[in-house]
Protein backbone atom coordinates (compact mmCIF):
# COMPACT_ATOMS: atom_id res chain seq x y z
CA UNK A 1 0.00 0.00 0.00
CA UNK A 2 1.39 3.60 -0.89
CA UNK A 3 1.99 6.52 1.75
CA UNK A 4 -1.15 8.09 -0.43
CA UNK A 5 -3.52 4.91 0.30
CA UNK A 6 -2.40 4.76 4.18
CA UNK A 7 -2.94 8.22 4.60
CA UNK A 8 -6.23 8.02 3.03
CA UNK A 9 -7.44 5.08 5.37
CA UNK A 10 -6.67 5.96 8.96
CA UNK A 11 -8.19 9.03 9.65
CA UNK A 12 -11.64 6.86 9.51
CA UNK A 13 -10.13 4.38 11.55
CA UNK A 14 -9.73 7.30 14.30
CA UNK A 15 -13.28 8.41 13.42
CA UNK A 16 -14.47 4.70 14.10
CA UNK A 17 -12.48 4.49 17.44
CA UNK A 18 -13.15 8.52 18.34
CA UNK A 19 -17.02 8.26 19.01
CA UNK A 20 -16.40 4.87 21.10
CA UNK A 21 -14.22 7.19 23.06
CA UNK A 22 -16.86 9.47 23.54
CA UNK A 23 -18.92 7.71 24.40
CA UNK A 24 -16.85 5.78 27.07
CA UNK A 25 -16.28 9.35 28.22
CA UNK A 26 -19.86 10.57 28.20
CA UNK A 27 -20.62 6.91 29.87
CA UNK A 28 -18.10 7.35 32.52
CA UNK A 29 -19.20 10.94 33.78
CA UNK A 30 -22.74 9.70 33.73
CA UNK A 31 -21.66 6.89 36.10
CA UNK A 32 -19.88 8.67 38.49
CA UNK A 33 -23.12 11.01 38.43
CA UNK A 34 -25.48 8.40 38.95
CA UNK A 35 -23.50 6.91 41.46
CA UNK A 36 -23.15 10.02 43.75
CA UNK A 37 -27.37 10.16 43.01
CA UNK A 38 -27.51 7.11 44.26
CA UNK A 39 -25.65 7.82 47.78
CA UNK A 40 -27.78 10.98 47.67
CA UNK A 41 -31.13 8.95 47.53
CA UNK A 42 -29.88 6.50 50.09
CA UNK A 43 -28.95 9.34 52.52
CA UNK A 44 -32.43 11.29 52.31
CA UNK A 45 -34.00 8.02 52.59
CA UNK A 46 -32.14 6.77 55.17
CA UNK A 47 -32.54 10.45 57.15
CA UNK A 48 -36.56 10.48 56.40
CA UNK A 49 -37.13 6.73 57.50
CA UNK A 50 -35.16 7.36 60.91
CA UNK A 51 -36.78 10.53 61.78
CA UNK A 52 -40.09 9.17 60.81
CA UNK A 53 -39.68 6.02 63.55
CA UNK A 54 -38.35 8.04 65.62
CA UNK A 55 -41.21 11.08 66.38
CA UNK A 56 -44.25 9.51 64.82
CA UNK A 57 -46.66 10.95 62.17
CA UNK A 58 -47.35 14.50 63.78
CA UNK A 59 -43.68 15.31 64.64
CA UNK A 60 -42.66 14.30 61.20
CA UNK A 61 -45.10 16.34 59.52
CA UNK A 62 -43.47 19.11 61.38
CA UNK A 63 -39.88 17.90 60.21
CA UNK A 64 -41.45 17.73 56.71
CA UNK A 65 -42.00 21.28 57.08
CA UNK A 66 -38.51 21.93 57.53
CA UNK A 67 -37.40 19.72 55.14
CA UNK A 68 -40.09 21.44 52.19
CA UNK A 69 -38.74 25.00 53.27
CA UNK A 70 -35.07 23.82 52.89
CA UNK A 71 -35.90 22.35 49.53
CA UNK A 72 -37.32 25.83 48.84
CA UNK A 73 -33.73 27.40 49.54
CA UNK A 74 -31.82 24.99 47.92
CA UNK A 75 -33.47 25.91 44.59
CA UNK A 76 -32.63 29.74 45.27
CA UNK A 77 -28.96 28.94 45.72
CA UNK A 78 -29.10 26.64 42.64
CA UNK A 79 -30.54 29.33 40.48
CA UNK A 80 -28.34 31.83 41.94
CA UNK A 81 -25.38 30.33 42.21
CA UNK A 82 -24.98 26.98 40.09
CA UNK A 83 -27.07 26.56 37.84
CA UNK A 84 -25.39 29.21 35.45
CA UNK A 85 -21.48 28.06 36.52
CA UNK A 86 -23.51 24.77 34.47
CA UNK A 87 -24.44 25.76 31.61
CA UNK A 88 -21.69 28.29 31.17
CA UNK A 89 -18.53 26.66 32.76
CA UNK A 90 -18.97 22.51 31.75
CA UNK A 91 -15.81 21.33 30.19
CA UNK A 92 -14.14 24.71 30.00
CA UNK A 93 -10.17 25.19 30.65
CA UNK A 94 -9.19 24.55 34.58
CA UNK A 95 -8.19 28.10 34.82
CA UNK A 96 -11.91 29.39 34.24
CA UNK A 97 -13.47 26.66 35.63
CA UNK A 98 -11.46 27.85 39.21
CA UNK A 99 -12.35 31.37 38.90
CA UNK A 100 -15.67 30.79 38.57
CA UNK A 101 -16.25 28.13 41.41
CA UNK A 102 -15.11 30.43 43.65
CA UNK A 103 -17.04 33.13 42.74
CA UNK A 104 -20.10 30.42 42.43
CA UNK A 105 -20.16 28.87 45.75
CA UNK A 106 -19.18 32.49 47.52
CA UNK A 107 -22.96 33.02 46.39
CA UNK A 108 -24.08 29.82 47.66
CA UNK A 109 -22.54 30.70 50.95
CA UNK A 110 -23.98 34.39 50.93
CA UNK A 111 -27.22 33.14 49.93
CA UNK A 112 -27.23 30.42 52.72
CA UNK A 113 -25.99 33.27 55.31
CA UNK A 114 -28.52 35.26 54.34
CA UNK A 115 -31.90 33.18 54.17
CA UNK A 116 -30.46 31.43 57.15
CA UNK A 117 -31.02 34.20 58.93
CA UNK A 118 -34.17 34.69 58.04
CA UNK A 119 -35.30 31.38 59.40
CA UNK A 120 -33.73 31.70 62.22
CA UNK A 121 -35.31 35.04 63.24
CA UNK A 122 -39.00 33.46 61.52
CA UNK A 123 -38.59 30.36 63.88
CA UNK A 124 -37.83 32.66 67.29
CA UNK A 125 -41.01 34.44 66.31
CA UNK A 126 -43.19 31.51 65.57
CA UNK A 127 -42.37 29.05 68.45
CA UNK A 128 -44.81 26.94 69.84
CA UNK A 129 -44.31 23.29 67.93
CA UNK A 130 -43.15 24.19 64.53
CA UNK A 131 -40.62 27.28 65.57
CA UNK A 132 -37.96 25.35 66.81
CA UNK A 133 -37.60 23.20 63.63
CA UNK A 134 -36.76 26.62 62.04
CA UNK A 135 -34.53 28.25 63.78
CA UNK A 136 -32.20 25.26 63.81
CA UNK A 137 -32.72 25.43 60.09
CA UNK A 138 -31.93 28.69 59.95
CA UNK A 139 -28.36 27.96 61.67
CA UNK A 140 -27.09 25.03 59.60
CA UNK A 141 -28.28 26.29 55.82
CA UNK A 142 -25.08 28.16 55.12
CA UNK A 143 -23.11 24.60 55.87
CA UNK A 144 -25.89 22.54 53.67
CA UNK A 145 -25.81 25.32 50.49
CA UNK A 146 -22.26 25.17 50.54
CA UNK A 147 -22.09 21.39 50.43
CA UNK A 148 -24.80 20.73 47.57
CA UNK A 149 -22.48 24.11 45.31
CA UNK A 150 -19.79 21.94 45.82
CA UNK A 151 -21.05 18.74 43.91
CA UNK A 152 -22.63 21.21 40.91
CA UNK A 153 -19.09 22.43 40.81
CA UNK A 154 -17.29 18.70 40.47
CA UNK A 155 -19.81 17.91 38.02
CA UNK A 156 -19.06 20.75 35.67
CA UNK A 157 -15.60 20.06 35.81
CA UNK A 158 -16.28 16.69 34.86
CA UNK A 159 -15.06 15.20 37.79
CA UNK A 160 -17.77 13.18 39.46
CA UNK A 161 -16.25 11.10 41.18
CA UNK A 162 -15.24 14.03 43.77
CA UNK A 163 -18.29 14.34 44.35
CA UNK A 164 -19.50 10.95 45.03
CA UNK A 165 -16.49 11.14 47.81
CA UNK A 166 -17.96 14.84 49.65
CA UNK A 167 -21.46 12.87 49.84
CA UNK A 168 -19.70 9.91 51.08
CA UNK A 169 -18.41 11.75 53.69
CA UNK A 170 -21.70 13.37 54.47
CA UNK A 171 -23.32 9.75 55.00
CA UNK A 172 -20.66 9.05 57.43
CA UNK A 173 -21.06 11.94 59.52
CA UNK A 174 -24.78 11.49 59.59
CA UNK A 175 -24.65 8.29 61.60
CA UNK A 176 -23.07 9.76 64.86
CA UNK A 177 -25.28 12.98 64.44
CA UNK A 178 -28.47 11.07 63.98
CA UNK A 179 -27.78 8.57 67.04
CA UNK A 180 -27.38 11.92 68.93
CA UNK A 181 -30.37 13.52 67.73
CA UNK A 182 -32.52 10.17 68.63
CA UNK A 183 -31.50 10.83 72.72
CA UNK A 184 -32.65 14.18 72.43
CA UNK A 185 -36.01 13.39 70.46
CA UNK A 186 -36.98 16.52 68.66
CA UNK A 187 -37.35 17.99 65.38
CA UNK A 188 -34.76 20.87 66.19
CA UNK A 189 -32.50 18.34 66.92
CA UNK A 190 -32.67 16.18 64.01
CA UNK A 191 -32.36 19.23 61.94
CA UNK A 192 -29.53 20.47 63.78
CA UNK A 193 -27.84 16.93 63.55
CA UNK A 194 -28.89 16.76 59.48
CA UNK A 195 -26.74 20.43 59.00
CA UNK A 196 -23.98 20.31 61.40
CA UNK A 197 -23.19 16.65 59.26
CA UNK A 198 -23.30 18.40 56.40
CA UNK A 199 -20.69 20.91 57.66
CA UNK A 200 -18.17 18.22 57.26
CA UNK A 201 -18.34 17.59 53.67
CA UNK A 202 -18.47 21.43 52.71
CA UNK A 203 -15.70 22.41 54.66
CA UNK A 204 -13.68 19.10 52.96
CA UNK A 205 -14.34 20.37 49.41
CA UNK A 206 -12.93 23.27 50.14
CA UNK A 207 -9.35 20.85 50.35
CA UNK A 208 -10.84 18.80 47.62
CA UNK A 209 -10.79 21.58 44.82
CA UNK A 210 -8.23 24.18 46.56
CA UNK A 211 -10.66 26.89 45.80
CA UNK A 212 -11.86 29.34 48.56
CA UNK A 213 -15.39 30.17 48.27
CA UNK A 214 -15.35 34.10 47.40
CA UNK A 215 -17.97 36.08 48.79
CA UNK A 216 -16.88 38.60 47.99
CA UNK A 217 -17.68 38.03 44.20
CA UNK A 218 -21.25 36.93 44.83
CA UNK A 219 -22.20 40.61 43.64
CA UNK A 220 -20.06 40.55 40.50
CA UNK A 221 -21.03 36.76 39.95
CA UNK A 222 -24.98 37.14 39.90
CA UNK A 223 -24.71 40.68 37.94
CA UNK A 224 -22.77 39.02 35.06
CA UNK A 225 -25.19 36.01 34.87
CA UNK A 226 -28.03 37.84 35.41
CA UNK A 227 -29.52 36.81 32.07
CA UNK A 228 -29.97 32.78 33.48
CA UNK A 229 -29.75 33.55 36.96
CA UNK A 230 -33.18 35.24 37.76
CA UNK A 231 -34.73 33.74 35.32
CA UNK A 232 -33.56 30.22 36.81
CA UNK A 233 -34.45 31.53 40.42
CA UNK A 234 -37.61 32.33 39.41
CA UNK A 235 -38.09 29.01 37.44
CA UNK A 236 -36.77 26.94 40.80
CA UNK A 237 -38.40 28.63 43.31
CA UNK A 238 -41.88 28.30 41.29
CA UNK A 239 -40.76 24.45 41.38
CA UNK A 240 -39.80 23.82 45.41
CA UNK A 241 -42.42 26.95 46.06
CA UNK A 242 -45.01 25.16 44.66
CA UNK A 243 -44.39 22.07 47.02
CA UNK A 244 -44.10 24.22 49.87
CA UNK A 245 -47.55 26.20 49.35
CA UNK A 246 -48.65 22.47 48.99
CA UNK A 247 -47.58 21.42 52.35
CA UNK A 248 -48.94 24.32 54.33
CA UNK A 249 -52.30 24.35 52.15
CA UNK A 250 -52.16 20.50 53.31
CA UNK A 251 -51.61 21.23 56.81
CA UNK A 252 -54.18 23.75 56.59
CA UNK A 253 -57.06 21.76 55.25
CA UNK A 254 -56.24 18.29 56.24
CA UNK A 255 -53.82 18.40 59.42
CA UNK A 256 -50.66 18.49 60.21
CA UNK A 257 -50.71 14.51 59.99
CA UNK A 258 -51.31 14.39 56.13
CA UNK A 259 -48.10 16.32 55.34
CA UNK A 260 -46.22 13.31 57.50
CA UNK A 261 -48.66 10.81 54.98
CA UNK A 262 -47.33 12.75 51.84
CA UNK A 263 -44.01 12.51 52.81
CA UNK A 264 -44.04 8.99 53.77
CA UNK A 265 -45.15 8.17 50.83
CA UNK A 266 -42.77 10.56 48.80
CA UNK A 267 -39.69 8.19 51.14
CA UNK A 268 -41.06 5.22 49.71
CA UNK A 269 -40.22 6.23 46.43
CA UNK A 270 -37.06 8.69 47.91
CA UNK A 271 -34.40 7.13 45.00
CA UNK A 272 -36.22 8.63 42.43
CA UNK A 273 -37.44 12.14 43.84
CA UNK A 274 -33.57 12.64 45.26
CA UNK A 275 -32.51 11.56 41.72
CA UNK A 276 -34.70 14.38 40.45
CA UNK A 277 -33.75 17.08 42.99
CA UNK A 278 -30.32 16.62 41.74
CA UNK A 279 -30.26 15.55 38.41
CA UNK A 280 -29.11 18.60 36.84
CA UNK A 281 -25.71 17.46 38.54
CA UNK A 282 -24.79 15.37 35.27
CA UNK A 283 -27.66 15.40 32.68
CA UNK A 284 -27.39 19.35 32.25
CA UNK A 285 -24.05 19.52 31.81
CA UNK A 286 -23.51 16.41 29.85
CA UNK A 287 -26.47 18.05 27.48
CA UNK A 288 -23.88 21.19 26.81
CA UNK A 289 -21.20 19.11 26.03
CA UNK A 290 -23.55 16.77 23.55
CA UNK A 291 -24.96 20.58 21.95
CA UNK A 292 -21.45 21.50 21.41
CA UNK A 293 -20.18 18.36 20.15
CA UNK A 294 -23.04 16.65 18.29
CA UNK A 295 -26.05 18.94 18.65
CA UNK A 296 -28.21 16.77 16.43
CA UNK A 297 -28.32 14.47 19.38
CA UNK A 298 -29.43 16.55 21.79
CA UNK A 299 -33.19 15.37 21.59
CA UNK A 300 -32.42 11.83 21.62
CA UNK A 301 -30.12 12.11 24.34
CA UNK A 302 -32.63 13.97 26.67
CA UNK A 303 -35.75 11.31 25.06
CA UNK A 304 -33.23 8.57 26.99
CA UNK A 305 -32.82 10.28 30.02
CA UNK A 306 -36.39 10.82 30.48
CA UNK A 307 -37.64 7.87 29.37
CA UNK A 308 -35.36 5.73 31.24
CA UNK A 309 -36.63 7.91 34.84
CA UNK A 310 -40.33 7.68 34.19
CA UNK A 311 -39.61 3.38 33.12
CA UNK A 312 -37.57 3.34 36.22
CA UNK A 313 -40.32 4.47 38.49
CA UNK A 314 -42.85 2.78 37.23
CA UNK A 315 -41.25 -0.67 37.94
CA UNK A 316 -40.17 0.69 41.25
CA UNK A 317 -43.46 1.51 42.24
CA UNK A 318 -45.11 -1.88 40.80
CA UNK A 319 -41.91 -3.33 43.04
CA UNK A 320 -43.94 -1.10 45.66
CA UNK A 321 -47.08 -2.40 45.56
CA UNK A 322 -45.97 -5.85 45.93
CA UNK A 323 -44.30 -5.24 49.43
CA UNK A 324 -45.59 -6.83 52.57
CA UNK A 325 -47.28 -4.90 55.29
CA UNK A 326 -45.19 -6.54 57.72
CA UNK A 327 -42.07 -4.83 55.78
CA UNK A 328 -43.44 -1.85 55.24
CA UNK A 329 -44.05 -1.38 59.43
CA UNK A 330 -40.42 -2.02 59.52
CA UNK A 331 -39.41 0.44 57.27
CA UNK A 332 -42.04 3.52 58.21
CA UNK A 333 -43.66 2.29 61.50
CA UNK A 334 -47.15 3.90 61.89
CA UNK A 335 -46.82 6.29 58.82
CA UNK A 336 -46.71 2.99 57.07
CA UNK A 337 -50.98 2.27 56.60
CA UNK A 338 -51.65 5.65 55.44
CA UNK A 339 -48.42 6.14 53.04
CA UNK A 340 -49.29 3.18 51.34
CA UNK A 341 -52.52 4.13 50.11
CA UNK A 342 -50.33 6.29 47.98
CA UNK A 343 -48.18 4.44 46.03
CA UNK A 344 -49.84 4.69 42.58
CA UNK A 345 -50.84 8.32 42.35
CA UNK A 346 -47.06 8.79 43.54
CA UNK A 347 -45.54 6.28 41.43
CA UNK A 348 -47.31 8.19 38.22
CA UNK A 349 -46.18 11.79 39.23
CA UNK A 350 -42.51 11.00 39.81
CA UNK A 351 -42.28 9.01 36.53
CA UNK A 352 -44.22 12.28 34.90
CA UNK A 353 -41.77 14.42 36.69
CA UNK A 354 -38.53 12.40 35.15
CA UNK A 355 -40.18 12.13 31.36
CA UNK A 356 -40.28 15.98 31.58
CA UNK A 357 -36.52 16.46 33.37
CA UNK A 358 -35.30 14.94 30.35
CA UNK A 359 -36.86 17.92 27.75
CA UNK A 360 -35.68 20.57 31.63
CA UNK A 361 -32.15 19.24 30.30
CA UNK A 362 -32.21 20.13 27.07
CA UNK A 363 -33.94 23.91 27.05
CA UNK A 364 -31.13 24.97 29.90
CA UNK A 365 -28.21 23.43 27.62
CA UNK A 366 -29.70 25.23 25.57
CA UNK A 367 -30.22 28.29 27.23
CA UNK A 368 -33.48 28.94 26.80
CA UNK A 369 -34.67 30.73 30.07
CA UNK A 370 -37.35 31.96 28.96
CA UNK A 371 -39.28 28.61 27.36
CA UNK A 372 -38.12 26.73 30.93
CA UNK A 373 -39.19 29.45 33.21
CA UNK A 374 -42.21 29.43 31.05
CA UNK A 375 -42.84 25.30 31.40
CA UNK A 376 -41.85 26.01 35.39
CA UNK A 377 -44.13 28.24 35.91
CA UNK A 378 -47.18 26.23 34.21
CA UNK A 379 -45.78 23.14 36.03
CA UNK A 380 -46.06 24.79 39.60
CA UNK A 381 -49.99 26.25 38.96
CA UNK A 382 -50.81 22.52 37.88
CA UNK A 383 -48.95 21.47 40.93
CA UNK A 384 -50.48 23.50 43.28
CA UNK A 385 -53.62 23.73 41.81
CA UNK A 386 -54.22 19.84 41.33
CA UNK A 387 -52.69 19.46 45.34
CA UNK A 388 -55.22 21.70 47.13
CA UNK A 389 -57.77 21.35 44.75
CA UNK A 390 -57.67 17.44 45.46
CA UNK A 391 -56.97 17.79 49.17
CA UNK A 392 -60.07 19.93 49.23
CA UNK A 393 -62.38 17.38 46.98
CA UNK A 394 -60.91 13.99 48.27
CA UNK A 395 -58.28 14.70 51.32
CA UNK A 396 -55.30 13.69 51.32
CA UNK A 397 -55.50 10.94 48.20
CA UNK A 398 -57.10 13.75 46.71
CA UNK A 399 -54.47 15.73 47.16
CA UNK A 400 -52.22 12.91 45.73
CA UNK A 401 -53.95 12.57 42.38
CA UNK A 402 -54.07 16.17 41.74
CA UNK A 403 -50.05 16.20 41.69
CA UNK A 404 -50.03 12.83 39.53
CA UNK A 405 -52.34 14.58 36.82
CA UNK A 406 -50.15 18.01 37.24
CA UNK A 407 -46.57 16.61 36.65
CA UNK A 408 -48.05 14.60 33.45
CA UNK A 409 -49.20 17.33 31.95
CA UNK A 410 -46.42 19.38 32.95
CA UNK A 411 -43.98 16.93 31.38
CA UNK A 412 -46.10 17.27 27.98
CA UNK A 413 -45.30 20.95 28.08
CA UNK A 414 -41.64 20.58 29.01
CA UNK A 415 -41.25 18.17 25.46
CA UNK A 416 -43.22 20.95 23.62
CA UNK A 417 -41.24 23.56 24.33
CA UNK A 418 -38.16 21.24 24.12
CA UNK A 419 -39.20 20.38 20.64
CA UNK A 420 -39.73 24.30 19.64
CA UNK A 421 -36.51 25.53 21.18
CA UNK A 422 -34.36 22.84 18.62
CA UNK A 423 -36.17 24.12 15.78
CA UNK A 424 -35.38 27.52 16.60
CA UNK A 425 -31.53 26.82 17.28
CA UNK A 426 -31.20 24.63 13.94
CA UNK A 427 -32.44 28.08 11.96
CA UNK A 428 -30.05 30.42 13.73
CA UNK A 429 -27.04 27.78 12.89
CA UNK A 430 -27.22 27.63 9.59
CA UNK A 431 -25.51 30.45 8.07
CA UNK A 432 -27.66 32.34 5.97
CA UNK A 433 -26.96 32.78 1.68
CA UNK A 434 -27.01 36.41 0.79
CA UNK A 435 -27.29 37.05 -2.95
CA UNK A 436 -24.66 38.74 -4.95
Amino acid sequence: MTTEEERATKPPGRARHARPSTRRAVAGRLSWGLADQAVCSMNNFAVGIFVARSLGLTAFGVFSLAWVTYGVVLNVSRGLATDPLMVRFSGVPEADWRAAVARSVGTALGVGTALGAVSLAVGLGIGGRIGPGFACLGVVLPALLLQDAWRFAFFAAGTGRKALVNDLMWCAALVPAMLVAARVGSVGAFVLAWGVAAAVPALYGCFQSGIRPRTAGARGWLREHRDLGYRYLVENVSNSGAAQLRAYGLGAIVGISAVGVIRGAELLLGPFLALLMGLSLVTVAEAARVLRQAPHRLATFCLVIGGGQAAAALLWGAALLLMPDRAGELVLGDVWHASSQLIVPATLGVAGAGLGTGAAAGLRALAAARRSLRCQLFASACYVTGGLGGAVAAGTEGSAWGVAAATVSASAVWWLQLRSALREHHRKSIPEVRTP
